[in-house]
């Protein structure tokens, strides 16, 4: 993924979890965040729950193998803008709002 979104000319940061995704959203001001639920020591949804406590109204994005109909509805009600299920297409993904309207 990473590689994919460096390709198509967006800037990236990557981390493997939730405390360090965390720390570096409260560094910088990001244009839009992808976060899968299931990472280490803090999962994405209490990622995105504490972003969005805080004011924060920056697009996220969830892009999880959790397919449930209750998992998207879950993510969506904790503040996602989207919510994708991998496996994905590249081009299903470019075309969602959230990241379509990323500028370089």
């Amino acid at each position: 993924l990473v590689k994919r979104l460096i390709s198509e000319h967006y800037s990236v940061d990557a981390v493997d979890n939730g405390a360090d995704a965390l720390h570096y959203i409260s560094l910088a001001d990001y244009d839009c965040v992808i976060l899968d639920i299931m990472i280490p020591k803090i999962n994405g949804l209490e990622v995105l729950k504490t972003i969005r406590s805080q004011g924060s109204v920056m697009p996220v994005l969830l892009l999880t193998a959790k397919d449930a109909i209750e998992d998207r509805v879950m993510g969506l009600d904790s503040g996602a803008d989207d919510y994708l299920v991998k496996p994905f297409a590249f081009d299903e993904l470019f075309r969602l709002k959230v990241i379509s309207s990323v500028t370089f």
